[in-house]
C-alpha cells in the first residue's frame, strides 16, 4: 500500500487545460472517490496516476517517491476499466493468474493466490469457465480479482460498475466495499454516479470543469456543500434551488409569495434590499400542509409530474406564478394528482444561501 499525493497537477491537450491544479492526498489504505459530471477530468486524473497520461505540470508521489517520470509498468498499480478486457481464450483461473505468471511467479504460488482471491470474490466455482460463459457481474469480479491478486500499492477503478444492471450494480458495490475492508489496498475510484460516491468513499473529491470543487467525507459534503454545483450534484433527488430577492426581512420569490427569514438565515444574508440570492433546500425538508395550517414560510405550488418509486413518490412541482421547479419526496400513501395545487412548507433552518453570481455558499 502507498500514500498517493497529487501536488498541483495539471494536464493539457493542445494547450487547453483539461485538469487544473489538482491537489489532494489519499492516505495509505483509504478508499477515495473522484466524482463529477462527464468531462470534468476525473478519468484523466486517474490515468495520470496510473501513468497512462503524462502530467503537464505538478508532481505525483507514491509515499515520498516522485512518480512523474516512472513508466506505468513500474508504478505497481492495478487498474480496472469499464471494459473488463478479459482474455477470451483463458479460463477464469488463467485470467486471474496471468499477471503473476508474467512476473515469473512459481505455479504453486499462483495457484494459492488464485484460490485465495477467488474465495474472497465468490468465484471459486467458476475457475474452469471462460469469460463468454460468465454473466456481466461475474466478469466484473474476475477483472477485480485479476487486479487484486497482484497486491499492488494502489488500486485504480474507472467506472467499473457502469455496464451492470441496477440490481447487480448495487450488489457488486456492497461486495466491493467488503473487499476493500478485507484487503485494505489504497483505492481511488472514478464514477459519475453520486450514489456510488456516497456509499463507497471514505472521502469524496467533487470535480467540475477540471477543478476540485470540494473534498470531504460523504456526510460533510452532503450537509455542508461549498457551492451550488456540489449541493445540486450530490443527493437524490437533488437539492432544490429557488431564486429569491431580499426586501425588508423577507425573501421574495415573486410579487405574491415570500418567505420570512429565520434567525439562522438572518445571520447569513446581508440586509440589503433588492439583493438577489439562491435559496437551496433539500426535498426532505419540505412538507405538504393543509390549507388551514400555519401559513408562515409556505409556498403555493402545482403538481407537474408524479413518479411512484415503490416505498415513496417523487413529485415534481412548479411554484405558482413562476417557472421555478421543485422536487419533493412523499410517502406512497399520498393521493394527489397532476394539476393539483398544493401548499408546501419549507424548513428554512435547514436551508442554504448561495451567491447567484459565483455559486459559492454564503456563510456570513
Amino acid at each position: 500500500m502507498a500514500t498517493v499525493t497529487l501536488d498541483n497537477i495539471s494536464r493539457s491537450f493542445n494547450q487547453v487545460k483539461v485538469v487544473c491544479d489538482i491537489t489532494f492526498q489519499v492516505p495509505e489504505g483509504e478508499f477515495w472517490v473522484l466524482v463529477g459530471p462527464s468531462g470534468c477530468g476525473k478519468s484523466t486524473i486517474l490515468r495520470s496516476i496510473a501513468g497512462l497520461e503524462s502530467i503537464t505540470d505538478g508532481n505525483l508521489f507514491f509515499d515520498d517517491v516522485l512518480m512523474n517520470a516512472i513508466p506505468a509498468r513500474e508504478r505497481d498499480v492495478a487498474m480496472v476499466f469499464q471494459n473488463y478486457a478479459l482474455y477470451p481464450h483463458f479460463t477464469v483461473a488463467e485470467n486471474l493468474g496471468f499477471g503473476l505468471k508474467m512476473r515469473g511467479e512459481k505455479k504453486q504460488v499462483i495457484a494459492e493466490k488464485v484460490e485465495f482471491v477467488s474465495q474472497i470474490l465468490n468465484i471459486h466455482h467458476l475457475l474452469h469457465r471462460k469469460p463468454k460463459q460468465l454473466s456481466g457481474g461475474q466478469q466484473q469480479r474476475v477483472a477485480l480479482g485479476r487486479a487484486i491478486i497482484r497486491q499492488p500499492k494502489v488500486f485504480l477503478l474507472d467506472e467499473p460498475l457502469s455496464n451492470l444492471d441496477t440490481q447487480l450494480r448495487d450488489q457488486t458495490r456492497t461486495e466491493l466495499k467488503k473487499l476493500h475492508n478485507q484487503v485494505g489496498i489504497t483505492t481511488i475510484y472514478v464514477t459519475h454516479d453520486q450514489v456510488e460516491a456516497m456509499t463507497l468513499g471514505d472521502r469524496i473529491v467533487v470535480l467540475d470543469k477540471g477543478k476540485i470543487q470540494q473534498i470531504g467525507t460523504p456526510a460533510e459534503i452532503y450537509n455542508n456543500p461549498s457551492n451550488k454545483m456540489v449541493a445540486t450534484f450530490l443527493g437524490t433527488p437533488p437539492m432544490n434551488i429557488i431564486p429569491v430577492t431580499y426586501h425588508d426581512g423577507a425573501l421574495w420569490i415573486n410579487e405574491q409569495q415570500s418567505l420570512s427569514l429565520t434567525v439562522s438565515l438572518m445571520k447569513k444574508i446581508p440586509p440589503k434590499n433588492g439583493q438577489g440570492w439562491d435559496l437551496g433546500i433539500r426535498p426532505e425538508f419540505i412538507t405538504v400542509i393543509n390549507d388551514n395550517e400555519d401559513t408562515q414560510n409556505t409556498i403555493l405550488t402545482q403538481v407537474e409530474v408524479i413518479e411512484p418509486l415503490g416505498k415513496e413518490i417523487l413529485v415534481s412541482l412548479i411554484i405558482v406564478d413562476s417557472e421555478i421547479n421543485l422536487n419533493l419526496q412523499l410517502p406512497i400513501q399520498w393521493t394527489g394528482k397532476r394539476g393539483d395545487k398544493i401548499k408546501i412548507k419549507l424548513n428554512l433552518d435547514n436551508s442554504y444561501i448561495f451567491d447567484p453570481t459565483t455559486g459559492l455558499i454564503v456563510n456570513n
